[in-house]
């Protein structure tokens, strides 16, 4: 069977037809995240109005789905799957790839070169290496040290100050730093780590390059929404039934997509807004609503499926005590902690929600989205944790949340998590383990991950929430995670 590139691609799947001579955009963390949703909001634009956005792919360490792309022209397929239809198409947008921790100088350059106009990123939360409790640079980390010191930089962070300094001494024109990963704030946020870091330099690099980041790069914050799995065999198998081609790094993903961003470019844009992108002065009521009410119980699905036993989101879904778990930590917990944006439909919004986690055909996997709590639920959690705290009310699903990802990353004594939970990547896992082999309690065990800022310092504070965490542990371990949320779910309302 013949491999999917340039000259097989059937002109029927192409999202656009241009011929694409410029790299505009450099792009960090070369997932399927980015290929499925940036990339494909830049094809439907290209295909409306041609412009110099080809992209160049930048992975952090592994080079297979780089080298794979270099082996296919830098063409792949989406599957975009749903239990109704299956869709599949070329974004055909990349004009390169490249592997950071093998040719770290050819990313400097990248970013650096006049022609670039946009550095955007998916590098996930923890890839931001900054502190969740003081969400400022984590200069204690080791690899953020070794960038500061002039090594070939390995943080996403370091990479972009080192490129920046490149551009400025090339008198670049201007660039626009655009974050497309699940943080509050996240263009802002950006911008206030790049500007540490430059902080931390020697002062014959900080002073001109701080005051050169106020003039010349603009950090514009942004939603993003998309459910997109893990590739799999079954997807390779879709398309090569579906196009008659090979394609060794396919990416699946779900109908439903979604971007907002604030329009704040420094040197020009792609018209992603014929790609179906929102424009808007204001992301964060969008950002809130996609973190708290799609991701925060997205979380609570996985943990609680994964500790059921059930490998996929979908099929934690179908579990009766789930799904009432979900509505509730929406309804109840969520959804009072944020503004709904005018041109939402709550209903429609809510609706969706469930049949996007609903979709069999996708089977999103449990350990996927409970992969990275640490950094996630630091996002998800203390502010509307703190909000019903202030009035009263305990989150008795946001306890239940913390409770069960601390039983997915460290199962008490005697208690079996499964293998899902035990499949979930997590930077904090060694830690949360070690610390519940010190303590004797679930009560000891909350008190010592919490206070140790895995939540915040003000939340941590809150004595009554860990108390709670620490209880519905307990019920975990000893009854299971049903029993657990039927003791979430009968709490009196004024409780809640």
């Amino acid at each position: 069977m013949n491999r999917l590139n340039a000259a097989t691609t059937p002109p029927g799947a192409l999202l656009h037809r241009r011929a694409l001579r410029e790299t505009g955009i450099v792009h960090l963390g070369l997932g399927n995240f980015h290929r499925a949703h940036q990339a494909v909001h830049t094809a439907a634009a290209l295909d409306h109005t041609d412009g110099p956005w080809g992209i160049l792919g930048v992975a952090s360490r592994s080079g297979d789905v780089a080298n794979a792309m270099r082996e296919q022209d830098f063409r792949y397929s989406v599957v975009e799957i749903s239990p109704h239809d299956t869709r599949i198409t070329v974004p055909a947008v990349h004009t390169g790839t490249l592997v950071g921790a093998q040719d770290p100088d050819a990313v400097l350059d990248a970013i650096a070169a006049p022609s670039t106009a946009i550095v955007t990123l998916t590098v996930t939360e923890h890839g931001y290496t900054y502190s969740p409790r003081t969400r400022g640079l984590d200069l204690d980390n080791p690899d953020v040290r070794a960038d500061l010191g002039g090594a070939p930089p390995k943080t996403a962070i370091g990479q972009l100050t080192r490129a920046l300094q490149r551009r400025l001494r090339a008198h670049a024109s201007p660039v626009t730093i655009l974050s497309c990963d699940n943080l509050t704030g996240n263009g802002s946020h950006t911008a206030r780590l790049v500007r540490e870091f430059a902080e931390a330099l020697p002062a014959g690099e900080r002073d001109e390059l701080t005051a050169w980041l106020d003039t010349a790069v603009t950090f514009p914050n942004s939603m993003v929404d998309r459910i997109i799995p893990a590739t799999t065999d079954a997807y390779r198998a879709a398309v090569a039934e579906r196009l008659g081609l090979r394609d060794t790094v396919p990416v699946p993903a779900e109908p439903f997509s979604m971007w907002v961003l604030e329009d704040d470019f420094a040197s020009g844009r792609p018209r992603w807004e014929h790609g179906g992108a929102r424009f808007t002065a204001d992301v964060l009521p969008y950002e809130l609503l996609k973190l708290r009410l799609l991701n925060g119980t997205h979380s609570l699905i996985a943990y609680l499926g994964a500790l059921a036993g059930r490998d996929t989101i979908p099929a934690s879904t179908a579990e009766p005590f789930i799904a009432e778990a979900a509505r509730r930590v929406l309804h109840d917990d969520y959804l009072p902690s944020i503004e709904v944006p005018a041109d939402v439909d709550l209903d429609d919004y809510v609706s969706q929600l469930f049949d996007r986690w609903s979709n069999t055909a996708l089977g999103h996997r449990t350990r996927q989205v409970g992969s990275d709590g640490s950094a996630k639920l630091a996002q998800r959690i203390p502010e509307p944790a703190l909000l019903h705290l202030r009035a009263g009310r305990m989150p008795q699903h946001l306890a239940l949340t913390t409770a069960a990802y601390l039983c997915c990353m460290a199962p008490p004594e005697g208690f079996d998590a499964g293998p899902h939970a035990a499949a979930m990547a997590d930077p904090a896992r060694a830690s949360l383990v070690a610390a519940a082999g010190r303590t004797r309690s679930a009560a000891a065990f909350a008190a010592e991950v919490i206070h140790s800022g895995l939540l915040g310092d003000e939340l941590a504070a809150r004595a009554e929430f860990t108390d709670r965490v620490a209880e519905f542990i307990d019920i975990i371990a000893t009854h299971g995670p049903a029993t657990a949320a039927a003791e979430a779910n009968r709490q009196p309302a004024e409780q809640r």
